[in-house]
């Protein structure tokens, strides 16, 4: 599973938790929402939609700001064909997982012309962990808070995992918070505070040993594609802007085979923002 797929699955898991968390209201009645809302641009594999009684909830979680076509007008797009269809307030919520200082994490709004359309954005890193400690849904997010000393924060979220009684529970949400937890912490200290045996039972840490291999592949390839480009960026113009770089990382396979093409053409750092500009356009 990917980083917004664990998120993904918390959501539909615990649909009440999320929505009393994000709309800080008693929610009883709530239901994950299927749509057709498959077609391009909407990712099926990012979307979730809780509908209550009288409106809907829209979470996107993203790992990194960057998005084909841009994130905020993918947000008006995922209003206009909601409300299409529901004619009933929208509630839309993006939650960025992983800290950055790129613009687009603090962008909450779509412009252009005669049209403007706002939506909600958290950066997990400056949230309190407080409320995401006390609710077991929230402790995968928990451990992506902001803090001051994260390694305690780490301690803190295994401690309360280790209180859970319900085992399938248990392992499903350790698992949860080992694959968020490496957005931020290394591997070795993670693994001393979550037990294997205590996710072995999970379904969630078997779907992650079931697509680990596909997953390894294809993120290998793409590793290895932003590697080499990075290399080539950086014999050619120097050390290449941070910003930028992330930009290339965030890069699908595809976009990336016809950037190691066309960079053999630039003739400056500014031919591949404009590139990027044209490929990936930043709000």
């Amino acid at each position: 599973m990917a980083y917004d797929n664990i998120c993904k699955y918390l959501a539909e898991e615990y649909p009440t938790e999320f929505a009393r968390w994000l709309l800080a209201e008693e929610i009883t009645d709530i239901q994950v929402l299927k749509t057709e809302l498959s077609v391009e641009p909407i990712r099926a594999d990012s979307l979730t939609l809780l509908q209550t009684a009288n409106q809907i909830l829209h979470l996107e979680f993203q790992t990194l700001p960057a998005s084909t076509p841009p994130l905020p007008f993918r947000m008006l797009d995922y209003w206009v064909r909601l409300k299409r269809q529901y004619w009933c307030p929208i509630e839309q919520v993006v939650i960025f997982l992983k800290s950055t200082t790129v613009d687009a994490v603090f962008t909450e709004q779509f412009a252009d012309t005669n049209t403007s359309h706002r939506y909600r954005v958290i950066r997990l890193w400056e949230q309190d962990p407080t409320p995401l400690l006390a609710n077991h849904a929230l402790l995968p997010l928990a451990a992506l808070a902001r803090s001051d000393s994260p390694n305690r924060l780490l301690e803190q979220v295994a401690a309360q995992i280790d209180r859970i009684e319900e085992p399938r529970q248990r392992g499903n949400l350790a698992a949860c918070v080992e694959v968020l937890a490496g957005l931020r912490f290394d591997i070795d200290l993670i693994r001393q505070l979550f037990r294997e045996e205590v996710m072995r039972e999970s379904v969630v840490y078997q779907d992650i040993l079931q697509k680990g291999l596909q997953q390894g592949l294809q993120q290998g390839r793409q590793q290895g594609e932003v590697t080499l480009i990075l290399r080539l960026l950086n014999r050619r113009f120097g050390e290449v802007d941070p910003q930028l770089q992330e930009r290339v990382q965030g890069l699908f396979i595809p976009l990336l085979e016809e950037l190691s093409l066309a960079l053999l053409d630039f003739e400056a750092v500014t031919d591949l923002v404009t590139w990027l500009d044209e490929h990936q356009p930043q709000e």
